[in-house]
């Protein structure tokens, strides 16, 4: 089953890259915006999630805060 992943992010957020590694690594496709240089995403980001923090992870219609591995992992059905 394809998710639809989108992910709010910033270019040095190391969070951010573990999130998106691991994205790579199980070939999963997403969207990502960059809220550092992209103010329409971030307030976009503020609205949805009350945070200013990122990542702030879509997966279909649930949100993820951060890089909660085990709860990406079950949202996108990996084992």
């Amino acid at each position: 089953m394809q998710h639809k992943v989108e992910i709010y992010t910033t270019p040095l957020c190391k969070f951010c890259l573990a999130t998106k590694e691991l994205f790579k690594e199980n070939n999963i496709e997403y969207i990502e915006h960059d809220v550092a240089t992209d103010m329409e995403r971030r307030e976009e980001m503020l609205q949805k999630s009350g945070q200013g923090g990122v990542p702030v992870i879509f997966i279909d219609d649930k949100m993820v805060i951060g890089f909660n591995e085990p709860k990406l992992r079950e949202l996108l059905g990996l084992a």
